[in-house]
C-alpha cells in the first residue's frame, strides 16, 4: 500500500516536471501563447487518475507561484498565476481530474480517452476563459476568439496523440500497478 502511494506521488512529481517542459515548447500568439502543456496534463490525468493527476497539476501551479520558472516563456510568480492566463494554469488541475475521472469510470480505449480529455479541455477552457474575461475586461466572444478558437485544432491533435501514447504507456509496469 505504502509503495503504491510513493510510486503515484513520484509519478505526479514527474508529470509536473513534464508539464513544465511542455509549457516551454510554444508558439507565441497575440494574447495567449500556444504550447504543449495540455498534452502532458491529459497524459497525467488519464495515467495517474483524478486524484494524483490533480495533485500533479497543483504541484506544477504551486511551483510556478513560488517562483520556479515553469510557466510558458519561463514565467513564474503570483503575477503570472493571477494574471490573464492564470485561469488556464489553474484549469490544468481540473483538466487532469476530469480526464482521470472519465478514465476511472469508462476505462482505456482510444475514443473513451479522447472523450475524457475533451471534457477536461472544456473544463480548462471554461475556467480559463472566465478568468481571462474578468482580468482583461473583455466580452465572451472576444475572449473566445483570443483564448479558445485558435487553439481548437491544436488541442484536437494533442488529445489524439495523448490518447494514443496513454494506451501504450498504461501497459508499462510502472503505470500499471
Amino acid at each position: 500500500m505504502h509503495s503504491t502511494k510513493v510510486r503515484k506521488l513520484t509519478l505526479a512529481a514527474l508529470f509536473a516536471a513534464l508539464t513544465a517542459v511542455c509549457s516551454q515548447i510554444q508558439i507565441p500568439l497575440p494574447m495567449i501563447p500556444l504550447n504543449l502543456a495540455l498534452f502532458s496534463v491529459h497524459l497525467c490525468g488519464v495515467l495517474l487518475g483524478a486524484k494524483y493527476g490533480a495533485v500533479s497539476m497543483a504541484v506544477y501551479a504551486l511551483l510556478g507561484l513560488i517562483g520556479v520558472p515553469v510557466f510558458t516563456g519561463m514565467g513564474a510568480g503570483p503575477a503570472v498565476l493571477f494574471g490573464k492566463t492564470g485561469g488556464y494554469i489553474v484549469g490544468y488541475v481540473l483538466a487532469a481530474a476530469v480526464g482521470g475521472l472519465w478514465r476511472e469510470r469508462f476505462g482505456y480505449s482510444f475514443w473513451r480517452l479522447c472523450a475524457g480529455m475533451a471534457l477536461g479541455t472544456i473544463a480548462c477552457y471554461a475556467l480559463g476563459t472566465l478568468w481571462f474575461m474578468f482580468i482583461a475586461h473583455l466580452d465572451l466572444i472576444t475572449s473566445l476568439s483570443y483564448c479558445v478558437f485558435p487553439f481548437l485544432p491544436g488541442d484536437a491533435i494533442k488529445i489524439a496523440l495523448a490518447a494514443g501514447l496513454a494506451l501504450r504507456l498504461a501497459k508499462t509496469p510502472m503505470l500499471r500497478g
